[in-house]
């Protein structure tokens, strides 16, 4: 079978199964799933070796190697080869109908001398920024590629701040000993003063009115680069390729149309600060599949622009195929935001596996993002050794590490409801079906605004071994089907404070609760608790801050 057909076979499986699983799962009608384009290349090619680039580690190849591209380019397109060598370069910019190939033995390695990279006008966490600039970027293309099973490295331990917290005694002293310096509690190791400067200001680089790159020289080096950015693009492949060792995200399409992400290995160190693996901004009609994750934040992330200047751009990212593929260390392995104020919608993600993340499922949002995440189709999932949550809505993100250090304590969320604006986050409509997580710290949280609920969740055949079972917090019309709980902690199993149209339908618990369900505050409402192996705990319900029996009906 050729891969052409073998991709929309595969295709047309997954959107059967989905359509089968629509009767069960409460939703009349899926959105179309997306077909996505793929580039075609001239078969010229173009060797940078034949053009003065020299494979020694030492040469700094910026020069020869763009040059290459654009004449590739300017005679219609075609392929430059990145042959077996240490290619030494500077930021590399890519043009149209160009597929850069790397080979098996081709290192693409990046310098580490920061005057070769200028403040440019960037975007940083979805908004507009002044950044150094990329080490490899592409803006206003069509027809792009890179390809291979070479590696791509950004040298990104020159740019990365470090936490203490985060190595251990004989790591922190031989990085001190390096060079750079330490912050004045002595927590916090940055590469340069400049660096350590930077970290002082609020929203470093952000662009403001009147604002020039001559306004952040003297904080330069803290301004990371992302490794790899197209922006504003149409028809981009990245395969096979190994991108590691980023100064910040790895992988960052932003505003592109038609993108495809196959059989590429993503690696940051699991300390690095902003080392995320891909995050999908702002895109339309994109697939990733057959790939693998290993970083320091988030694995498989979308996003769309960050408060009012994500609400002012518009522009969701939507239509998007996401399967077969594997999330080692990250923050989490399937996420959605923080920075989502443009909405995102259409999202499939099927057959993966998250060892070690330390959450599994992860959405998260805040009050001032706006924007509506919704339409999101999870289906068969694999999760092992999940330190935090193994699903989890939580529209109260505050930009920390999902698990607290040992002796961290964090202050309490305290309730507050607000007027609704454009502001206000929504998710809404997500269908997640089949999931197995092999150890995790609770196994399903929602955390809702009280102005603002999470809304419409499925969440149906599931497996799930976790210290504690099911906590929902300001949500409605929630509906848990056929869930396993196997839980070590849980007192109570389930957890529901100040939610109201709640089915919970055939939930076992394989060890025996003290309580199996704890109902709390005056505007919990409509709980149903069906076909659930409640006689297994001590205690069936409880009801404190105000609830009442009345909110509650089981029926087993």
């Amino acid at each position: 079978m050729t891969p052409f057909k073998r991709y929309y076979s595969r295709t047309l499986q997954f959107a059967l199964g989905l359509f089968l699983m629509l009767p069960q799962i409460g939703m009349s009608q899926e959105p179309a799933r997306p077909i996505i384009q793929q580039v075609e290349f001239k078969k010229d090619t173009l060797n940078i070796s034949n053009y003065g680039a020299k494979g020694n580690g030492q040469f700094l190849n910026t020069a020869t190697i763009n040059q290459t591209i654009r004449t590739c380019s300017e005679r219609g397109g075609g392929v430059v080869l990145i042959p077996a060598g240490i290619w030494l370069t500077g930021p590399i910019e890519m043009q149209s109908n160009v597929n850069l190939h790397l080979k098996r033995d081709a290192v693409l390695l990046f310098t580490k001398d920061f005057d070769q990279y200028k403040l440019v006008e960037s975007n940083w966490e979805g908004e507009p920024a002044w950044r150094n600039q990329n080490p490899i970027s592409g803006k206003n293309l069509s027809n792009i590629a890179i390809t291979g099973d070479g590696i791509i490295d950004g040298s990104g331990d020159a740019w990365r701040m470090v936490k203490k917290s985060k190595l251990t005694s004989s790591q922190w002293k031989n990085l001190v000993a390096s060079g750079g310096t330490v912050d004045s509690d002595a927590a916090i190791w940055y590469p340069s003063e400049s660096s350590l400067r930077g970290s002082k200001q609020k929203k470093a680089g952000v662009i403001r009115p009147g604002t020039t790159a001559e306004d952040f020289k003297d904080v330069k080096d803290f301004l990371r680069p992302n490794l790899l950015v197209f922006t504003n693009c149409k028809k981009v492949l990245i395969e096979g390729v190994t991108i590691q060792n980023s100064p910040a995200w790895n992988i960052h399409p932003l505003l592109c149309d038609d993108l495809t992400l196959r059989k590429v290995s993503v690696r940051n160190p699991w300390y690095g600060q902003n080392g995320d693996g891909v995050d999908v901004e702002s895109c339309k009609n994109v697939l990733i599949e057959d790939c693998t994750f290993d970083v320091g934040d988030d694995g498989i992330c979308i996003k769309s622009g960050r408060d009012k200047a994500g609400r002012e751009r518009g522009k969701p990212t939507e239509n998007v195929i996401i399967r077969n593929s594997v999330v080692y260390h990250a923050h989490g392995g399937f996420v959605i935001g923080s920075e989502m104020s443009g909405g995102a919608r259409n999202i499939w993600v099927e057959d993966c596996s998250f060892i070690g993340t330390d959450i599994g499922l992860r959405f998260k949002t805040t009050r001032g993002r706006g924007g509506i995440v919704e339409n999101i189709f999870i289906n068969n999932i694999n999760m092992v050794d999940i330190p935090g949550e193994a699903i989890l809505f939580d529209m109260y993100y505050a930009a920390v590490d999902p698990v607290p250090l040992a002796g961290e304590k964090r202050p309490a969320i305290k309730s507050v409801n607000i007027p609704v604006t454009e502001e206000t986050p929504q998710f809404k409509n997500f269908y997640i079906k089949n999931i197995v997580a092999k150890g995790a710290s609770k196994g399903i949280f929602f955390r809702g605004l009280p102005e603002m609920h999470i809304q419409n969740i499925w969440i149906e055949h599931a497996t799930l071994q976790a210290n504690k079972g099911i906590e929902i917090i300001e949500a409605s019309q929630i509906n848990l089907k056929n869930i396993v709980l196997k839980t070590q902690q849980s007192n109570p199993l389930i957890t529901i404070e100040n939610s109201s149209d709640i089915h919970l339908d055939n939930i076992q618990a394989l060890d025996a609760p003290e309580v199996y369900v704890q109902v709390a505050g005056d505007k919990s409402d409509n709980i149903r608790l069906t076909k659930s192996n409640t006689s297994s705990a001590k205690v069936v319900s409880q009801f404190i801050a105000g609830s009442t029996d009345k909110s509650l009906t089981i029926k087993n």
